[in-house]
């Protein structure tokens, strides 16, 4: 299949973006592709252009600052999976990365753009709301940072703005034990339901992806653990009944009753995971 005609633009700077987005409004950026090209094949997306920011050099770093890992927002999966940084200041990263796509996914889809597309069942924006991540956004009007829980606002609904970049996200480093487990599709292996888990000395955050329009915090899963040693059988309690299945996703693969089972069983899995029990 082939997509609808468009022009094709290619940054090589993050200045140099931001100034494309302003004369080309109706433009999308292009980092990994992954998401964007199928759908222009598809015809559901034909933007009249593309701005390419893969290999913008100010988003494709990744270092440690103080107590904060810095992701540039254009470094792939491969890159981020295998950082020796990384796996050590946030070990669940790597855990969830390599159960996203195949080898060619992750070796050419972005952190990034992953986050900025917000599919309801990609992996990594319940990874980001689990750790308490924040966005770096430029823009026009500047720079600013927003909290991982004000960004995913819904269905393929981020708090990015007309002309806005996200450039960099900001994740605390070290923040206490980690795991991600899923429930996959068996053909895209996107995640049916995906639970990432941080315990840390503030207590547990938990978050799921693949339920509903959205990743979310699983609050109520993070009430029921406060304040208690993390033992199996305060795990197994908690974990039931974590979501109302009116409220989540139906579809060919699991119904909305099969959906709030697997938010359950899975995040029993992950927490189990990294209680160490």
């Amino acid at each position: 299949m082939y997509t609808a005609e468009f022009a094709y633009k290619k940054a090589s700077s993050l200045a140099e973006a931001l100034q494309l987005l302003q004369q080309h409004p109706e433009a999308k950026l292009l980092a990994g592709g992954h998401s964007l090209i199928p759908a222009m094949k598809l015809r559901l997306a034909a933007p009249p252009t593309l701005i390419d920011i893969a290999k913008v050099p100010e988003l494709r770093e990744v270092r440690l600052e103080g107590n904060t890992l810095v992701i540039g927002a254009m470094a792939t999966y491969y890159e981020v999976e295998t950082h020796p940084q990384v796996r050590q200041a946030a070990p669940i990263l790597p855990m969830a990365i390599e159960l996203i796509g195949d080898p060619m996914v992750r070796a050419k889809g972005t952190i990034g753009g992953s986050l900025a597309h917000a599919d309801p069942a990609a992996d990594l924006p319940a990874v980001m709301l689990a750790l308490g991540a924040r966005m770096k956004v430029v823009g026009p009007s500047g720079e600013r940072v927003v909290e991982a829980e004000r960004f995913f606002k819904g269905m393929f609904e981020t708090d990015l703005g007309e002309g806005e970049i996200l450039s960099e996200i900001h994740v605390p480093a070290n923040a206490g034990k980690q795991a991600y487990a899923k429930f996959p599709h068996p053909a895209s292996r996107y995640a049916v339901v995906g639970v990432a888990v941080v315990i840390g000395p503030e207590g547990v955050r938990a978050a799921v992806t693949g339920a509903g329009s959205h990743a979310m915090r699983l609050t109520k899963l993070e009430q029921a653990l406060a304040g208690q040693p993390l033992t199996r059988e305060a795990i197994e309690a908690a974990c039931q009944g974590l979501l109302p299945p009116n409220d989540l996703n139906h579809d060919l693969v699991a119904s909305r009753v099969y959906r709030a089972h697997l938010v359950d069983v899975i995040a029993k899995r992950a927490l189990l995971q990294a209680a160490g029990l």
